[in-house]
């Protein structure tokens, strides 16, 4: 199973510019001939492949793509200009479908790659190309043809960059909601999460990751026991795993034995995956008195030994969420950037 970004778009090609019905009109030249110019193609969609961009987030904003019409014709044989082509940027792995038909049109799986989705219409013809031995006043022409105007749906298959960890009601579902447009179920009950959720979280204009909610493991996982065993493999592609930890448990569930059971499982299911970067995030802590929670804080990090990255969140009440996404951003691009 892989997680999919979906979104429906219209794209409509240019019509081909109309041919022109003209006589050349000089002095002492009482019979020019027709002189009427053809029209400019209309300008086609494209698609094209961006390795930047990671979602298909953006054209949910705009569902309405058209390229230019081309020109008429005009007299003196001139033809008309061309229509532009329009190039709609989207990221590698993007899959086109056509809605209507559900034809495949194309995967989009190398950076720079372009896809026609839309034919630009031809242009007409000026009453200049009609004339013949046995025509030579022709005042006739053709229109220039309509584009081709289509639904398209846009698959994104992605591995999130960001993958959460933890015990069933560390609070990954209440994050994911807290700091993206996904609203996965919560409730007060383990196990409330039984798919993956994909939430798209946007600094800013084409600054964005893509965070996954994987349902929570317990100890024994990587043997088959509850969940996690089924989507374990989602985070092997992650560039960073986020470790929620509950401050805070309603049964008191020992904190340091819950970190200790999924590190187990990770290094028993891949031990190269236990060995990916993975910061130490620290939910909960609103329920926490204040004049306690730095204490219970640091003597969970101190009784882990933990060396990596360490953040203070309550991800209902969106304390420390804001930071945390924007560090996550500048590192991921930080592990881009030495990528490629």
């Amino acid at each position: 199973m892989k997680f999919v970004d979906e979104v429906s778009i219209r794209v409509e090609a240019g019509k081909g510019g109309n041919g022109c019905v003209s006589f050349r009109r000089e002095k002492y030249i009482p019979f020019g001939g027709p002189d009427g110019g053809d029209g400019g193609d209309g300008g086609s969609v494209y698609l094209v492949a961006d390795g930047n961009l990671n979602t298909l987030v953006d054209l949910r904003y705009q569902s309405r793509y058209k390229a230019e019409n081309g020109r008429p014709g005009q007299g003196s044989n001139m033809t008309g200009k061309g229509g532009s082509d329009l190039e709609i940027q989207v990221p590698v792995g993007t899959i086109v479908y056509d809605e209507d038909t559900e034809e495949l049109l194309g995967d989009l799986v190398k950076d720079g790659q372009r896809l026609l989705v839309a034919q630009g219409g031809f242009h007409g013809i000026g009453n200049a190309r009609y004339k013949s031995s046995t025509n030579r006043a022709p005042r006739e022409s053709s229109p220039g043809t309509p584009g081709e105007d289509r639904t398209l749906r846009l698959e994104l298959k992605v591995l999130a960059d960001v993958g959460l960890l933890g015990m069933p009601n560390a609070g990954k579902s209440t994050l994911i909601r807290s700091v993206s447009a996904a609203k996965p179920k919560v409730a007060d009950y383990p196990f409330t999460t039984l798919y993956p959720n994909l939430g798209v979280v946007k600094i800013e204009s084409h600054r964005s990751f893509v965070i996954a909610d994987i349902p929570g493991l317990i100890e024994g996982a990587a043997q088959g026991a509850g969940l996690g065993i089924r989507f374990l493999k989602h985070l092997a592609r992650n560039r960073i795993l986020l470790h929620l930890v509950d401050v805070a448990p309603y049964d008191d569930t020992d904190a340091i034995g819950a970190v200790r059971a999924i590190e187990a499982e990770l290094e028993a299911f891949s031990p190269e995956l236990a060995r990916r970067e993975r910061w130490l995030v620290l939910n909960k802590v609103d329920l926490l008195p204040e004049d306690e929670r730095n204490a219970v804080c640091d003597d969970i990090v101190q009784q882990l030994g933990w060396e990596g990255p360490v953040y203070r969140i309550s991800a209902i009440a969106k304390l420390g969420t804001d930071r945390l996404m924007q560090d996550i951003m500048a590192r991921l691009e930080e592990l881009r950037e030495s990528e490629g």
